[in-house]
């Protein structure tokens, strides 16, 4: 794996400590990387109306697209509950996945991580956009 991705693996997991998960203890940290080298994290926020609950993925998406950003390359996720020893590999989630689907192209590379609790990566797998999301709903104009 390329040195940009592990970095980006390691800033996930950092930003996956900062989370604030009280309810399902399934905290979430995310680093998206725009294609001019730039790395925007997130990581997700509950709410007890869980509705108003938003993910980590879209939190970073949020702050790169705030800041101007539009193209992108890669995103990592790092999923886990609070005191486990090892964060298995999560997914984006269908909301997730449509929101990023408005500002990616097809070949954008979402990295899930399987990682130890002290850090240390045991797997990853790469999907694209197209892989998690085919066929996917896009108005006329969108990428």
């Amino acid at each position: 794996m390329e040195k940009k991705y592990l970095d980006l693996i390691s800033d996930a997991f950092e930003t996956r400590k900062k989370a604030y998960a009280p309810y399902s203890n399934y905290k979430v940290g995310a680093a998206l990387l725009c294609k001019n080298g730039k790395i925007y994290i997130g990581c997700n926020i509950e709410n007890g109306a869980f509705s108003p609950t938003i993910c980590a993925e879209r939190v970073a998406f949020v702050e790169a697209i705030k800041n101007g950003e539009r193209d992108f390359e890669a995103i990592a996720i790092v999923t886990g509950p609070e005191n486990a020893d090892v964060y298995e590999m999560g997914s984006p989630c269908g909301v997730c996945r449509q929101f990023m689907s408005e500002f990616c192209e097809d070949d954008f590379k979402i990295i899930m991580t399987k990682i130890k609790s002290n850090g240390e990566l045991l797997d990853s797998k790469e999907f694209t956009m197209n892989d998690i999301l085919p066929d996917r709903f896009k108005l006329k104009g969108n990428k």
